[in-house]
């Protein structure tokens, strides 16, 4: 695990004033959703704790939009890179989290495996579940479990109750077709049912809630075909793509005093969910077949 501060003086329009700001902590907030939610953070005066797991540039990235943001004052901003599938190294962010300010207000996670563009697009489907699986389940479900014990023996310097926030998918609880269907929504549907879970066990002294991206205009999303980007706008009510800024404005909101009476939910941020027949679909493969198995 490797840290990295940037210095600077807090909004001192924040909730808690210069000396208590409201600390917000984002997971893989080196790209995409991630991103966007750190920096609508910090756009509101909060001091935003970024993380990734080794994409530096991407942090740094992050870093510098926040430090362009029009504000009157910086706001302060800690980089900590640490893989969260290592027990050891997710300790030590949970820990070095905490002991930045004394304390967290919001935590959200965003870190999720990337199995779409890249050279893990690919991967047979098994590696891609199998990833998946071990970040966007295993280590968040772990993580999470850590951050909320430490959440309930802080001394908060605001009357607001700390707040988790995780990422499922819309289409997780209806299902999809093809491989991306199959591994995103077991996936997905896991963390949304675990976020849950989690309101209910440390509820009222912590808020947990679930945000449901539709679809998303993130990296994937610009390398979409046509008929891709027929069915990404024709699913919406509001007939586009969602965007980054549209779940981090939610993200913020729910979490930064604006949703005090909001817990254990699960919230779609997706235009409007409008299901139908699309020329686009999600190709699914074929498992490579031991000699065991019957023949068909």
């Amino acid at each position: 695990m490797t840290s990295l501060e940037q210095h600077g003086r807090s909004d001192p329009n924040n909730r808690g004033g210069s000396k208590s700001p409201f600390v917000a902590v984002v997971t893989g907030s080196s790209s995409g959703i991630g991103r966007a939610i750190a920096i609508e953070f910090a756009s509101r005066g909060a001091a935003v704790l970024l993380h990734g797991r080794s994409n530096l540039a991407g942090i740094e990235q992050t870093v510098q939009a926040i430090e362009s943001l029009d504000q009157q004052a910086r706001t302060q901003t800690r980089v900590i890179m640490a893989d969260i599938q290592c027990p050891q190294a997710t300790y030590a962010l949970v820990k070095s989290a905490f002991a930045w300010h004394g304390y967290v207000d919001a935590w959200v996670h965003a870190a999720g495996a990337d199995v779409l563009t890249g050279e893990s697009r690919g991967w047979s489907f098994e590696r891609k579940l199998r990833e998946l699986w071990a970040t966007d389940v295993h280590s968040t479900l772990m993580l999470s479990r850590l951050v909320a014990r430490y959440m309930l023996h802080q001394n908060l310097p605001h009357r607001t109750l700390p707040s988790m926030v995780h990422l499922g998918w819309d289409q997780a609880d209806e299902g999809m077709e093809g491989d991306s269907g199959q591994y995103f929504c077991a996936v997905k549907s896991a963390v949304n049912a675990f976020s849950k879970s989690l309101a209910k066990s440390y509820a009222p002294r912590i808020r947990v809630n679930c945000i449901l991206p539709g679809w998303i205009k993130t990296d994937w999303g610009e390398l979409t075909s046509v008929e891709w980007n027929e069915r990404a706008c024709g699913e919406s009510l509001l007939e586009r793509w969602g965007t980054a800024d549209d779940v981090a404005r939610i993200t913020a909101a729910i979490s930064m005093g604006d949703g005090e009476f909001i817990n254990g939910q699960s919230i779609s941020v997706n235009g409007g969910r409008n299901a139908g027949s699309w020329t686009a679909r999600s190709h699914i493969t074929h498992d490579h077949r031991p000699n065991v198995w019957p023949s068909s």
